[in-house]
């Protein structure tokens, strides 16, 4: 996709809301060509002939010509407002569609805000095309009536208009390149002060813990600097465009009226026919600044057009369409050979009803296996199975529906907590999340700031069991938060999984959690698997300092009864244990 193309589907969308608009546009322009020619007539004829019901006549035939200009004008107004701003909504849509289609892709090296701009700024420049089309017919059109019009009084000067109308039009085409390119850098550099500044905003709270203010403040006006910059870049580039175009223009006016007052002073033709040219000749000021302005416009639609279409044109993270998965699904989860991402040759399986705690040094690899997961990425090699059937194969909406990969960001939108939590299933998923304690009519605030860490956790999770999937993937639930609110989330988690109707997978960076909660334990050091099973089989001195790099003790958790590590120090690799560890 191009931005040409953006441009076309733009116009062929609203093309009858283009066609009136313009037709009636045209009307109005024609109607503003004839009145310096009616005036003219009857100076002529009413005038200078002293004819009392040929001024009457034609003093009525001007009246019928403003009326009909003045509604044509208006209708034709808006018309082209509503063409302009149907087309531009249609294409936010087009892009908020492309932005969250299952497939994913589009979000991937632009900051949010970022996005944002394309679907508001950039979408806003593309619609007034239309706006902008049906002006430059409009224009166009008195034009041409104005050129018959001069024909009619003089040859010469109708000639004129003729042949200096196409030379007009080309240089303002010429003078509207270098407009072009200042705007896509202008909208560039927007686009980016935008997407820092919702950054900004977005870690608010984490600047201020950690007394980066100044730096952040400082990250922002040097590009914000560069975005005044560009505008300012754009708007000169603007300004010497419709003052040369505008100075040419008048030129060119000035030339007809000087031609035509040396006819009339030569007799050449009459008063009225002069009166006539100069009113046509101040007339075509009119459609020539309009047509100066549709050349900035399109200029700027032109690098807009192409700024949404990189991002309508952004290839898939994941190919879309494929088969849906068995319904209901039973929930197995199975990982062969996947290399991704630092993973190296996984082996895994997560059984029908079963928790399963994956224990991981390193939370990039956890992403990764979540991502494949999930179907927000392919793998590099090996495969991903839910019950039997390769996640390749699925569709990635389809999946969704019945495996739900949760980040551990509990990233909740502003409104109350019962709006963050759609659906019939609302009531059973916050109290199973525990989350109904907080009030369904507390406010969240923006990015869910309004509440502790804990009560976003249990928001979070509440969103998460709302979807009511048979396979449930957590990446780290208890992130953000104390010991005693750990333990809470996790026995809601294990709470989930009483029944054994789903399918958990907790990824936990604490060994000890997930041997507590688990039923089974994978622990992963490096994207390997260096131990697997029951968690007395896992939690050994061995397992423990190989993976984790600690000095312990392994002991019996008097309240769970479960195998549980006591780290004495840190080991540090490449000597042995005990020199010099903290103890």
């Amino acid at each position: 996709m191009t931005g040409r193309d953006v441009l076309r589907r733009a116009v062929l969308g609203q093309r009858r809301r283009l066609v009136v608009s313009s037709l009636l546009g045209a009307g109005h322009q024609a109607g503003e060509a004839l009145t310096p020619l009616l005036i003219g007539v009857t100076v002529d004829r009413a005038i200078a002939g002293e004819d009392a019901g040929a001024l009457v006549l034609l003093l009525t035939a001007l009246g019928g010509v403003y009326l009909v200009l003045s509604f044509s004008f208006r209708f034709a107004a808006r018309l082209g407002e509503q063409a302009a701003e149907t087309a531009a909504h249609e294409l936010r849509l087009d892009l908020v569609r492309r932005v969250l289609h299952p497939a994913g892709g589009a979000e991937r090296g632009r900051l949010p805000g970022a996005l944002a701009s394309v679907a508001t700024e950039d979408a806003r420049r593309v619609g007034i095309v239309l706006k902008a089309l049906g002006f430059a017919f409009a224009a166009l059109t008195g034009l041409l009536v104005g050129a018959v019009a001069l024909l009619r009084t003089s040859l010469p000067l109708g000639l004129l208009v003729l042949l200096g109308t196409p030379v007009l039009l080309w240089l303002g085409h010429l003078l509207s390149k270098p407009l072009e390119r200042r705007s896509t850098a202008e909208q560039e550099a927007a686009a980016r002060a935008s997407g820092v500044a919702a950054d900004l905003v977005d870690g608010l709270r984490v600047l201020k813990g950690l007394g980066a203010e100044r730096a952040a403040v400082d990250r922002y006006r040097r590009i914000s600097q560069d975005s005044l910059a560009a505008t300012l870049r754009a708007a000169r580039a603007e300004a010497g465009q419709q003052g040369v175009t505008l100075a040419v223009t008048g030129l060119f006016v000035a030339v007809i009226a000087l031609v035509g007052g040396r006819f009339a002073a030569s007799g050449d033709i009459s008063l009225g026919e002069l009166v006539s040219a100069l009113g046509l000749a101040l007339f075509l000021l009119t459609p020539l600044d309009t047509l100066a302005w549709v050349n900035t416009e399109l200029a700027q639609a032109r690098a807009s057009a192409a700024r949404v279409a990189d991002v309508l044109a952004t290839p898939w993270a994941v190919p879309p369409g494929g088969a849906a998965p068995t319904r209901p699904a039973r929930g197995e989860v199975e990982v062969r050979d996947l290399d991704h991402e630092g993973l190296e040759g996984l082996h895994l399986t997560a059984r029908p009803g079963e928790l399963l705690g994956l224990a991981v040094t390193e939370p990039a690899h956890a992403d990764a296996l979540l991502r494949c997961l999930g179907r927000e990425a392919d793998p590099a090699g090996g495969t991903a199975r839910l019950d039997g059937t390769p996640l390749t194969e699925l569709d990635p909406a389809e999946l969704r529906a019945e495996l739900l990969a949760a980040p551990h960001d509990a990233h909740l939108f502003s409104g109350t907590v019962a709006d963050n939590v759609p659906g019939a299933a609302q009531a059973a998923a916050l109290a199973a999340a525990g989350a109904d304690a907080l009030g369904t009519e507390t406010e969240a605030g923006e990015a869910g700031r309004a509440l502790s860490g804990g009560q976003r956790q249990r928001a979070w999770l509440a969103m998460a069991v709302a979807q009511d999937t048979p396979v449930l993937l957590l990446d780290e639930p208890t992130t953000y938060l104390d010991l005693t609110h750990q333990i809470d989330v996790l026995d809601l988690v294990t709470d989930l999984n009483r029944d054994r109707k789903r399918t958990v997978v907790m990824v936990l960076h604490d060994l000890n959690q997930a041997c507590r909660y688990a039923d089974h334990v994978v622990a992963m050091k490096a994207g390997r698997i260096v131990a697997e099973g029951t968690p007395a089989e896992v939690i050994t001195e061995e397992t423990v300092t190989d993976v984790f790099a600690l000095r312990c003790r392994v002991t019996v958790d008097p309240v769970s009864d479960t195998p549980m590590v006591l780290p004495l120090g840190r080991h540090h690799p490449g000597r042995p244990p005990g020199a010099g560890d903290e103890q």
